[in-house]
């Protein structure tokens, strides 16, 4: 069945339009299902701006239906898939909202300090969402949330639920790798690991009141051996001044 979006029978008299070209100004014609034209003038390609791509931030059959899509969107096709990700991860924890809590501070961090260093914001803020998304079946197997424990059941359940939401398989694999993994990253190991890392261990070190009592300059130099990125220990510094 065809998308009633892109059925010309659904179409209105708003289904041809013209606009500029935002790069030279000249005159261009749209169908409201052309994800992009080229400019008569400038031959440049250009988005159709008045082109909705809601559905197709999240929709696996989303490039046969819209064509071959513009790299603008591809761009933040993943991006927009960790709202949907989150929402999952919400559905998945139901009530227990420690865990929703958790998840959602970690990928606050996440966002504040990825942005920051530039990182892959699609592919941490869904690992921070998905970091610990295997708890319940380790409190039934195990009777324990010991971080190989975690590391064993968290990526099967990510990835079933990535894989639910149609997300790219390189996407999904790069997910996996720091889901699976809640040891302190190696110098080596992705700037993503690292951003994870840090947001997940400044969100313990929040919620505890371990700072009472320390020296200030003792315990800034002791979050300079902690974190591994920059961004991730100029926000500890500044949280925990707030909160201590």
């Amino acid at each position: 069945m065809k998308c009633p979006g892109q059925d010309t029978q659904y179409w209105n008299k708003d289904a041809i339009f013209e606009t500029e070209c935002p790069e030279c100004g000249h005159p261009m014609e749209f169908f409201k299902d052309d994800a992009t034209r080229r400019c008569a003038n400038c031959k440049k390609k250009i988005v159709n701006p008045k082109m909705d791509f809601g559905c197709a931030s999240y929709c696996k059959f989303a490039e046969q239906c819209l064509g071959t899509l513009p790299e603008e969107f591809i761009a933040q096709r993943d991006d927009l898939l960790k709202d949907r990700v989150a929402v999952e991860m919400k559905r998945y924890f139901r009530t227990d909202f420690k865990r929703i809590g958790h998840a959602a501070k970690v990928a606050n961090f996440v966002e504040k300090i990825g942005k920051k260093e530039k990182a892959n914001l699609a592919v941490v803020l869904c690992a921070a969402y998905l970091y610990d998304i295997g708890v319940k079946n380790v409190l039934e197997k195990y009777d324990s949330i010991e971080p190989q424990y975690l590391e064993k059941e968290s990526p099967k359940v990510a990835r079933e639920l990535m894989e639910k939401l149609g997300a790219k398989e390189e996407l999904i694999n790069e997910v996996i790798d720091i889901v699976g993994h809640h040891n302190r990253p190696a110098e080596e190991d992705s700037l993503n690991r690292k951003v994870l890392h840090d947001a997940d261990m400044l969100t313990h070190m929040a919620s505890c009141e371990g700072k009472n009592g320390v020296d200030d300059k003792a315990f800034f130099a002791k979050l300079d051996r902690l974190f591994l990125t920059t961004a991730g220990n100029e926000l500890a510094k500044q949280v925990l001044r707030q909160t201590n």
